[in-house]
């Protein structure tokens, strides 16, 4: 049985790359930049594939996750007791959108008021999915933060595999570089069809292709009575920064579990044309 959740190591093996890089010191931005544990960028899945009941869900699971009493304590073990976070939506290479600006989190009140301001946001969809242009978005807005975490993290949440704009392994490579943990929560709530380009191992895509980073991990949504559950026991543990058991690959084939252009061809096959990197 596939392990539930995949540490950094598997991935970036899987990548070519070296182990997790260690955790490394953020330059100070500002003299005024507040200290937090955790610098979060959540970025979520709006591609037309997340109908609008995953759509709901996935919000829901969010908000619910910031006002459970597990994440007041898990916000309260940390050095520094408070963390920054930000919220924006994702679809093709070009469109990315913020709901929320960079917020502090410093205990129940300040996580009620985060969870409404996402709750209120309108919803909307658009098309195609570039997990690439999500991370790419995401990156530089950990530099205009105003805070100075002792980790920063993106989670990325979606239902497909990358098929639009750049290739995801550099863009994934070059993050985690710079010391960003990605983790992922790949939505696996439907059977893949002809009509669709899901793919049946959207997990194992995750592990291999999109999460990287000292800690990151994997946490895939099977069920819909479960979202609200793994939302909030991955947002938990990324607060609290701790480790998952590693998840051990047997090294029987020099073949790759899977391609980290699957989604590009899959869209090449359906709509004809060039792969679309750009």
């Amino acid at each position: 049985m596939r392990r539930t959740f995949a540490f950094a190591a598997a991935a970036l093996l899987c990548a070519g790359l070296a182990s997790a890089a260690p955790l490394r010191h953020f330059a100070d931005k500002s003299p005024s930049a507040i200290p937090v544990d955790v610098e979060l960028v959540i970025a979520v899945d709006v591609s037309y594939s997340m109908d609008p009941d995953e759509q709901a869900l996935q919000r829901e699971g969010y908000v619910l996750a910031l006002t459970s009493r597990e994440f007041t304590r898990a916000l309260r073990e940390g050095t520094h007791g408070k963390i920054a976070v930000t919220y924006f939506e994702w679809a093709g290479p070009s469109d990315q959108k913020i709901l929320m600006p960079w917020r502090l989190i410093e205990g129940a009140e300040s996580a009620d008021a985060v969870a409404a301001e996402i709750a209120s946001a309108p919803y909307r969809r658009a098309s195609r999915t570039s997990i690439s242009g999500a991370l790419t978005f995401a990156k530089p807005l950990f530099e205009t933060s105003g805070y100075r975490g002792l980790r920063r993290v993106i989670d990325v949440s979606g239902d497909g595999a990358n098929n639009s704009g750049l290739p995801i392994v550099p863009v994934r490579n070059d993050i985690v570089a710079s010391g960003i943990t990605i983790n992922g929560l790949p939505i696996m709530l439907k059977r893949p069809n002809p009509g669709t380009m899901d793919i049946e191992d959207l997990d194992i895509y995750y592990e291999d292709c999109v999460i990287g980073g000292p800690g990151a991990f994997v946490i895939p949504i099977r069920e819909r009575e479960k979202f609200i559950e793994a939302t909030r026991q991955k947002l938990i543990q990324e607060i609290a920064g701790t480790a998952p058991e590693p998840l051990v690959i047997p090294v029987a084939s020099d073949k790759p579990r899977i391609s980290c252009t699957i989604g590009e061809k899959l869209w090449q096959e359906r709509w004809g044309g060039g792969l679309d990197f750009r």
